[in-house]
């Protein structure tokens, strides 16, 4: 009976904490709302693609019942990455905990986890014909565990499936956990991403309920538990950052040890989050990746479409051959 109870106040807690955000997150859209819409410029606009490869990878999601950041968070490669026969999985359920402004997927409390998930990955991943698989999840605060085993279990089922298959995994902060992340790096990834995402100043606005210098110990301790499995981590600029507090970030991270690092723009998913502040110019990025380079970093992606996935296997294999 005492336990039960207190499984009840654990839920009432996290559903008081769930409608708090979601009236913080009512405030600040309300904030958003006087703020100019800007016109897309041509260099990040993308063709919507259609053909077999993209309609068996849609038949094979759905047929598996999986959840993809490709649609969840509105990616603008949705089209190029399916029609190539790949896709970038989200475990965990559809709803995160957290109320990060610039995401689309949807924010609440999750479902139980389905304790098949991870074969049924497996099996898509494996019928899709993939070699690297990139696995990312919604935020489980709600859980003791932050997900970690979930993610561990899901890269051993690939490894089971798939002979020789290359897992790479982009996690969230695990509320700087140590134990998490040594669980799901026991579970040999090819390479471990967390994205900083934003500059120091801005959290608050774009990452409530994240904290900057959590997610750095984050990245420092994956380099610290095992070294052979390279870090990286990745920025979306146009939020309302200044060109200098990118390249500070950037020193930060290369400071914890990441090797490897990608810049994109931030496309507005929906009228429900941030507006864009500006659209970052190519030779911008350029000019930021050349400086990525420079200060020591393995690996830089820099580009408007670039996002952590895009391109993942190449860029991982560029990686190890550097390695």
């Amino acid at each position: 009976m005492a336990g039960e109870t207190q499984v009840n106040i654990e839920q009432a807690n996290l559903e008081k904490d769930a409608a708090a955000k979601r009236l913080a997150l009512i405030s600040m859209r309300h904030e958003d709302a006087g703020e100019p819409v800007l016109r897309l410029p041509e260099w990040v606009k993308r063709n919507v693609l259609t053909n077999d490869d993209n309609r068996n990878t849609r038949v094979i999601l759905k047929e598996q019942r999986l959840n993809t950041i490709c649609e969840s968070g509105r990616c603008p490669n949705k089209s190029e990455c399916w029609s190539k026969g790949t896709a970038t999985f989200m475990l965990m359920g559809a709803l995160c905990t957290r109320t990060c402004r610039f995401c689309a997927v949807n924010k609440g409390l999750p479902e139980p986890l389905a304790e098949d998930e991870p074969d049924r990955i497996a099996e898509a991943a494996r019928q899709m014909g993939l070699r690297h698989v990139v696995l990312t999840s919604v935020n489980r605060d709600d859980l003791p565990d932050q997900g970690a085993n979930h993610f561990a279990r899901t890269i051993t089922a690939l490894k089971n499936a798939i002979a020789g298959v290359a897992v790479e995994v982009l996690t969230p902060d695990f509320q700087g956990r140590r134990d998490a992340l040594e669980i799901v790096l026991a579970a040999k990834p090819v390479v471990y991403n967390h994205n900083i995402e934003t500059v120091p100043r801005l959290y608050k606005r774009v990452r409530p309920g994240s904290k900057y210098d959590r997610s750095l110990d984050i990245l420092r301790m994956a380099n610290e538990i095992d070294r052979d499995i390279p870090t990286k981590s990745g920025l979306m600029l146009g939020v309302g950052e200044t060109f200098d507090e990118v390249k500070e970030v950037m020193r930060d991270l290369r400071a914890n040890n990441v090797e490897f690092l990608t810049l994109g723009q931030y496309l507005r998913p929906t009228r429900d989050q941030l507006p864009v502040k500006r659209y970052v110019e190519p030779a911008e990025f350029d000019e930021l990746g050349a400086y990525g380079w420079e200060i020591g970093f393995k690996m830089v992606h820099s580009g408007p479409l670039v996002r952590s996935s895009y391109h993942a296997e190449a860029k991982a294999e560029e990686l190890a051959g550097k390695a």
